[in-house]
């Protein structure tokens, strides 16, 4: 039987119902509903339950799904996703040196921040400094080398992966994952990620293998040699259905496509049946966004703005922008992983819960010696309300990871790893900012780099077999586009 992940209405509507309680909706009467009928949990780990429900149960998911998105939050006012309304709670939204005084905060948008995501923003040239190729290598090779470093322990709880870790004798990580030394039983205990375990141990590691964290930086990177840095989310939607397999699409953009699909347009998208729209996918997508508008987070943020909401809302919109901006103020060489991190809460919504997840990570880190206090922590206020691919806590371990290894490379995707959750793509975006930091390829250790030989393989057919110092070029081509 084939059990399509991801978008089975009776699974999606436990999922729903965490979120309604997340974003200060009232469930239990739909909730008891639903028990009452025998609807179960969703599944915890997986993207689909092992059992195909009734057709009662599936319509009944499904108009449950459809009376959930009617209910009223009560987080609404301080968890905008319009991008006007975002901007005017951002009292601190930033603005580059070069370009004057901040715009109008008043009502209407104006052409810093456009309303609507369909809308383009007015652009400018930017004048990266002579560094900048070599630190965007160095970021492209540090998004592979986090993500890979994730890759084999995705899923994994705290306690397996500190297991197997230490029964390697590789706990403080240094070096990539392997199976070398783990005694059986602790391997069947803790299985590796069954579809990355033959590509990214160190035993095994053969270049870069494919991964949904890579693919969607080259379709943005595709996307702007296509559009520019002016293209809409429509633009965005297009692209997508000519260039990414459905298959490899997860949690809310799997939901996004379906939605297309089925004749819903964006915004849309991102809200109809979508208990995922506050997950991660969103920020996964952030990089090339900041990489190509160094100086400017506040033009990476909006640009991210409107690549996020084809799939996500409120706090998954949040995470890719402050990701974004985070990067941009790196992609200058001119400030220390701190100072990136204090841009880019700039533009999260300051009553959000990003906003003080992300607050309470960076104080966390900082009055914590050993990380893995920190982590604990985070696990012990977020775990039980969220998935573990939720945005909320997956954004705080990110900035934990930087704060604690004060932007070092290997100590920044050590600790995004080591805090689990989903592993690969905080140490992907960790790995991105902390290789741009670093600003050239020579300066990431020699053992994280050699194994991927300068080789990354990927869904998007244009990029399969490219290098790291191809896609380096390509995106400073992009970068300095007038």
């Amino acid at each position: 039987m084939l059990r399509l992940t991801w978008v089975q209405p009776e699974d999606l509507l436990g999922h729903e119902l965490r979120q309604a309680r997340l974003d200060g909706r009232e469930p239990s009467r739909i909730e008891a509903r639903w028990r009452a009928a025998g609807g179960l949990e969703a599944p915890s780990r997986a993207g689909a339950s092992p059992h195909r429900a009734s057709r009662y149960l599936r319509l009944l998911a499904e108009d449950l799904l459809d009376e959930l998105a009617d209910l009223p939050s009560a987080l609404s006012e301080d968890e905008p996703t319009d991008l006007a309304r975002i901007r005017s709670l951002c009292a601190d939204w930033p603005v580059p040196a070069n370009c004057g005084e901040p715009p109008s905060r008043g009502g209407g948008p104006d052409v810093a921040v456009r309303a609507h995501a369909s809308e383009p923003r007015d652009l400018s040239p930017r004048a990266p400094s002579e560094r900048f190729p070599a630190a965007l290598e160095a970021a492209w090779l540090g998004r592979a080398i986090g993500c890979l470093l994730g890759k084999p322990v995705e899923k994994l709880p705290l306690d397996g992966i500190r297991a197997l870790a230490r029964a390697a004798g590789n706990w403080p990580l240094t070096g990539y994952f392997t199976a070398r030394g783990v005694p059986a039983d602790l391997l069947a205990a803790h299985p590796w990620n069954r579809r990355s375990a033959a590509t990214s141990l160190a035993e095994n590691i053969d270049g870069m293998p494919e991964d949904d964290d890579l693919d969607h930086p080259l379709l943005d990177l595709l996307l702007l040699q296509r559009h520019g840095r002016g293209f809409t989310t429509a633009d965005v939607a297009r692209l997508w259905l000519d260039e990414l397999p459905p298959g490899r699409t997860f949690t809310a953009e799997r939901i996004a496509y379906r939605n297309l699909l089925s004749g819903i347009e964006p915004p849309h998208t991102a809200r109809h049946r979508n208990p995922f729209r506050e997950w991660i996918g969103a920020l996964i997508r952030a990089d090339v966004h900041g990489w190509t508008n160094p100086g400017d987070p506040a033009a990476a943020a909006e640009q991210a703005y409107r690549d996020a909401v084809l799939t996500h809302t409120a706090n998954g919109v949040y995470a890719a922008m402050f990701a974004a901006a985070v990067i941009a103020t790196a992609a200058t060489g001119e400030h220390d992983v701190h100072a990136c991190l204090s841009t880019g809460r700039r533009v999260i919504p300051p009553r959000s819960r990003l906003a003080r997840a992300v607050d309470h990570a960076v104080r966390l880190a900082e009055s914590c010696e050993d990380f893995d206090d920190v982590a604990d922590e985070l696990h012990a206020r977020y775990s039980a309300a969220h998935h573990w691919v939720h945005a909320i806590p997956n954004t705080a371990l990110l900035a934990a990871a930087l704060t604690h290894a004060d932007g070092d490379f290997g100590g920044s995707i050590a600790r995004a790893v080591a805090g689990g959750w989903d592993t690969d793509s905080v140490g992907a975006t960790a790995g991105s900012i902390a290789g741009l930091l670093a600003g050239d390829p020579a300066a990431l250790p020699d053992h994280w780099r050699a194994p991927l030989k300068n080789r990354l393989a990927s869904t998007v057919a244009d990029f399969d077999g490219t290098g790291f110092d191809t896609l380096a070029h390509l995106t400073h081509l992009e970068a300095t586009r007038s």
